[in-house]
């Protein structure tokens, strides 16, 4: 298992051994063990699934409040995306950048995404599942987002017109977000 730091503290690039023959290949797509050998111990609890039938949709930018706050493990079993995560940890020296990368079915590479992030995606080849494990069950209570588009953050997404939900287009800007990180 590879783990890649990013920019951002906490966001990891995770690259795990995949094992390929002719029938195949065979890999761990979640070793709590071999995480922790690299600092990162985390007990995951809930496995969440989606799909995307066309290119362009954009998922996020989601996060949840404390105490209900979220880590992320995130991969792509069919498709691709571009996956985003922005650092919204108001006294964080990298308050309000972000990271994107590409996930794929192909590249089989996971975005490790920690609490205190706000985090999205967008589609770029169609019938894509996502899979993610949390660390928190999902809480409405606590559910909040921040605008696709902020220009303050300045994503460079892979679409400028994006499918979204009825919700994710009501987000606030960053600076007019409730977060208490």
């Amino acid at each position: 298992m590879n783990v890649i730091a990013t920019k951002l503290p906490g966001l990891f690039i995770i690259e795990p051994d995949v094992h390929g023959d002719h029938r195949g290949f065979f890999m761990e797509s979640y070793h709590r063990a071999k995480l922790a050998e690299h600092g990162i111990d985390i007990t995951f609890i809930q496995d969440n699934h989606s799909l995307s039938v066309e290119i362009g949709v954009l998922r996020g930018l989601h996060y949840q409040l404390n105490p209900k706050a979220q880590t992320k493990l995130v991969r792509v079993v069919s498709g691709a995306i571009y996956d985003v995560a922005v650092d919204i940890r108001k006294n964080s020296s990298t308050f309000g950048e972000w990271v994107g990368v590409t996930l794929s079915a192909a590249n089989k590479r996971q975005l490790l995404v920690p609490q205190g992030f706000a985090h999205g995606f967008c589609t770029t080849e169609p019938q894509t599942q996502v899979l993610y494990k949390v660390d928190e069950y999902y809480s409405p209570a606590h559910d909040r987002g921040v605008l696709w588009s902020d220009p303050a953050i300045g994503i460079d997404w892979p679409t400028a017109n994006p499918i979204l939900s009825d919700k994710d287009h009501k987000h606030p800007l960053l600076k007019d977000a409730e977060i208490n990180f």
